[in-house]
């Protein structure tokens, strides 16, 4: 199965600047973070100006919160972008800015999991280590197990499964990881997978079972119109687009439910995405 994927990806993976040979674990880091739940079409652009403008740790740590939080753009979950910028401080006074190999030591970074550690380790750094996303998990649960949908997450079940497909040479083992998630991403997609296209179809236990549906839970749909996602990206929008703190008057123009309204300024304040100054007017965390 991992040969006829491995020789699949080698054709058919998309030319993503974060998979170039000369990008460092920094830029891996970046990409990693800002992929979580956000396509990658989005995050593609948004990656470049990011490497353009700051290369390496030190030159982002050396930014304001506010103007990492506005180069953040439309990603959404902004709270990312301060992570990362918290990421980078630490690994630009403790690491020599180079982003760190080591698993446990990348566990320490300020904002970083287990999932985005495992990542940089392997796509980085080229180590051996099972890299689990929703995409690893439905493919797993499909082609091995023969269930339509991953179900709920086990941690430990989920990493013992997906290392248990991985080469032994750990460069191989990497680019299978990546391969996985491609593979889940491109063809064995959740509502529509294109059997038909692919390269795992004759080793699929799901296929050998008849594709039988998913029997769990049906998953909720996540909506954004009218939630305080979108009500916090209105208020946000506002102070990225002036360099001046803006006045309470100003935000409340960006949506008519004041009680919903305020208690997303509330959240943006306590996140520290948003800061008051001592006139009562608001603005990005250390733009005043």
């Amino acid at each position: 199965m991992i040969d006829s994927l491995l020789d699949w990806y080698a054709d058919h993976a998309r030319d993503l600047p974060w998979r170039e040979p000369e990008t460092t674990g920094w830029g891996v880091l970046v990409s990693e973070i800002m992929l979580q739940q956000t396509p990658v079409a989005r995050v593609e652009p948004i990656w470049r100006e990011w490497m353009d403008r700051w290369p390496v740790p030190s030159a982002l740590a050396a930014e304001t919160q506010g103007e990492v939080v506005r180069a953040w753009g439309k990603l959404g979950y902004p709270r990312r972008a301060l992570r990362l910028h918290a990421a980078a401080a630490a690994i630009a006074e403790h690491h020599g800015d180079v982003v760190p190999s080591d698993i446990d030591t990348l566990l320490g970074l300020p904002g970083i999991g287990a999932y985005t550690a495992r990542a940089v380790a392997a796509f980085a750094y080229g180590q051996r280590c099972p890299v689990v996303d929703t995409n690893v998990r439905r493919v797993v649960a499909r082609a091995v197990h023969g269930a339509g949908d991953a179900g709920p997450p086990s941690t430990t079940r989920d990493l013992n499964d997906t290392e248990a497909l991985l080469p032994q040479d750990p460069a191989t083992a990497a680019t299978a990881s990546a391969a996985l998630m491609e593979l889940g991403a491109l063809i064995c997609t959740a509502r529509t997978p294109r059997c038909v296209d692919c390269p795992v179809f004759a080793d699929c236990a799901w296929q050998h079972a008849g594709r039988p549906a998913y029997a769990g839970p049906a998953k909720p749909v996540q909506k954004f119109a009218g939630t305080d996602r979108q009500v916090r990206g209105l208020l946000l929008d506002v102070l990225r687009g002036t360099s001046e703190p803006a006045r309470k008057s100003t935000l409340d123009l960006v949506w008519s439910d004041a009680g919903q309204r305020d208690r997303c300024l509330h959240s943006l304040l306590t996140d520290g995405l948003v800061e008051q100054t001592a006139d009562g007017r608001f603005a990005l965390p250390g733009e005043h």
